[in-house]
């Protein structure tokens, strides 16, 4: 892990197990799922492509190769990194035009494995249109005792800190390093992917600061008067009562969120919206950034809980497999799982 995620807390205390994530690409699948069931119709020629060592950007600018168009006419839901073998969707723009045959692509494109499905659609794919991603991940020279079932059982029960992964914060953690030279105005940032990038970094630095403050206070699950809850459908709910806020957890369709800061106040109160701002205060020039660039507060759930999980040990060798919602991170699971050596660019889920 880089620095930036170093200092964070664990829910479940630092894991004793080790072992190497991502030694190799196979040893990293990931499948997106998409909210919505293609039209079957449309001007949008959709295809899923199984790709392993390549990166999104690259496959997209090929594919518009093959199919005639420019890059800007190909899109994605969501990207995925270089190191990993990866099936996911993209959408290439062809109004009036028959679907493309896309054999000399893959046959000359050693990072392109098959052509997994086709179909078309009335709409282009949209950062969003994620319902979440299935993973499969391999850890090999694997060294843990048999107490990696019950801590593996209590991340499937419990849940783990819905932390961002350590991508989103760059290379050792140098886009929040930016964002904050940023807002000490030493310089000014024109290009709009690094803009995005910054903002990105700064706020989900400050979520997951008020998450891991939380862990230490064993708070995650248990709310605070002026709490914002979050449902599924992100839908909010401000906490008044405690005692029936409880309740509402333990029924498991609300969980507490902390927040996306913003440049207006935050929408908690009392104790909760006190604890987020101190910990937000210590942070000044990312809060410079955010406010000077206008962008609106949101809540992000403080716990994320793995869907569909599953696990096998044999010798070095341990294999898990989840489901997590989009603009999660395969990184908080395996955070909790295993101390872990890995590459610097390792998640293979990736929403930057």
């Amino acid at each position: 892990m880089t620095d930036v995620m170093h200092s964070l807390a664990y829910q479940h205390g630092k894991p004793s197990a080790t072992g190497r994530l991502k030694a190799q690409p196979e040893h990293f699948f990931v499948s997106e799922t998409l909210d919505f069931i293609p039209a079957g119709h449309g001007e949008h020629f959709l295809v899923r492509i199984r790709k392993i060592g390549e990166n999104t950007k690259y496959v997209a600018n090929e594919l518009a190769k093959a199919c005639g168009v420019k890059s800007r006419d190909v899109s994605w839901a969501g990207l995925k990194d270089r190191h990993a073998v990866t099936e996911q969707w993209f959408s290439v723009h062809l109004p009036g035009q028959d679907d493309p045959d896309l054999t000399e692509f893959v046959d000359t494109h050693e990072g392109v494995d098959a052509i997994l499905e086709t179909t078309r659609h009335d709409k282009k794919l949209r950062p969003g249109d994620l319902i979440g991603n299935r993973f499969s991940l391999v850890i090999t020279d694997f060294s843990g005792d048999a107490a990696i079932d019950a801590r593996l059982g209590n991340i499937r029960d419990k849940g783990v800190p819905n932390y961002f992964g350590s991508q989103r914060f760059g290379r050792n953690g140098n886009n929040v390093v930016s964002a904050r030279e940023w807002g000490q105005d030493k310089f000014r940032v024109r290009d709009k992917s690094k803009r995005s990038f910054y903002l990105s970094a700064a706020r989900s630095y400050m979520f997951n600061q008020v998450l891991s403050a939380r862990i230490e206070q064993g708070m995650t699950h248990t709310p605070m008067r002026g709490d914002m809850l979050i449902d599924n459908t992100e839908h909010l709910k401000l906490v008044l009562d405690t005692d029936k806020a409880t309740e509402l957890l333990e029924k498991g369709h609300w969980l507490i969120s902390g927040p996306m800061t913003g440049d207006n106040a935050l929408p908690t109160e009392a104790d909760a919206r006190k604890f987020e701002q101190n910990i937000i205060d210590q942070e000044p020039d990312l809060l410079a950034v955010i406010r000077s660039n206008r962008m609106r507060h949101d809540r992000r759930a403080l716990m994320l809980f793995p869907q569909e999980m599953e696990w096998t040990c044999e010798k070095d060798t341990l294999t898990v497999s989840f489901s997590l919602p989009a603009g999660s991170f395969a990184t908080a699971v395996m955070r909790e799982v295993i101390e872990e050596s890995m590459d610097e660019e390792f998640d293979a889920h990736s929403d930057q």
